[in-house]
């Protein structure tokens, strides 16, 4: 009977513990085996195999004639999630050679955060040229010479560069600078 009494007393004594140990960490007796077991870990960098991706004029550019402002889109063709990050690099196209492609310096705006692309969903950058001026060849307002190109390469961290053409034009702009939003869920204009 006195041995019955001591392991009864013993599964109280580890019953009020684990209760104890559930209220202080959150989790409910029963359940603390599978809570800490499972995590689900965080959809990978898109690669640049899954992504489409196309560009076009901003509904809202700055004054001028160039291409003043673009609206980049990627769109995820794989049949997986995955994630999007960060600021683009951007650069004119070479003439059929990277070593000839024409960095752009990006001026970032905005915060980044990861942007969760699911299969067929869109995510977006927002690029905003320093614009050209006037009509015909056009001029820069600092005196040097535009440049037009047919394509840009538009890198991704950790998700590939990729070629795009406008589907209204070609790019315009003065000066090699852009200025370029992180990659965000919602479209710009």
């Amino acid at each position: 009977m006195r041995h019955s009494i001591g392991i009864r007393r013993a599964a109280l004594a580890t019953t009020a513990v684990t209760a104890v140990a559930a209220a202080v960490t959150g989790i409910l007796p029963g359940t603390a085996m599978a809570a800490s077991t499972t995590s689900s870990a965080p959809p990978p960098a898109c690669r640049a195999s899954a992504l489409q991706v196309s560009a076009w004029q901003a509904a809202h550019p700055p004054v001028g004639t160039g291409t003043g402002a673009a609206v980049v889109q990627f769109t995820n063709t794989s049949g997986r999630t995955c994630v999007l990050k960060g600021h683009p690099t951007v650069a004119g196209a070479g003439n059929g050679s990277p070593s000839h492609n024409t960095p752009l310096t990006v001026t970032p705006t905005g915060r980044a955060a990861t942007v969760t692309v699911r299969p067929h969903h869109k995510a977006w950058v927002k690029l905003t040229f320093v614009q050209v001026q006037g009509e015909g060849d056009g001029y820069c307002v600092s005196g040097k010479t535009p440049k037009a190109y047919p394509t840009m390469v538009i890198g991704l961290p950790h998700s590939g560069k990729h070629q795009v053409a406008l589907n209204d034009g070609w790019w315009a702009e003065c000066d090699n600078k852009v200025t370029a939003t992180p990659v965000s869920s919602v479209k710009p204009s």
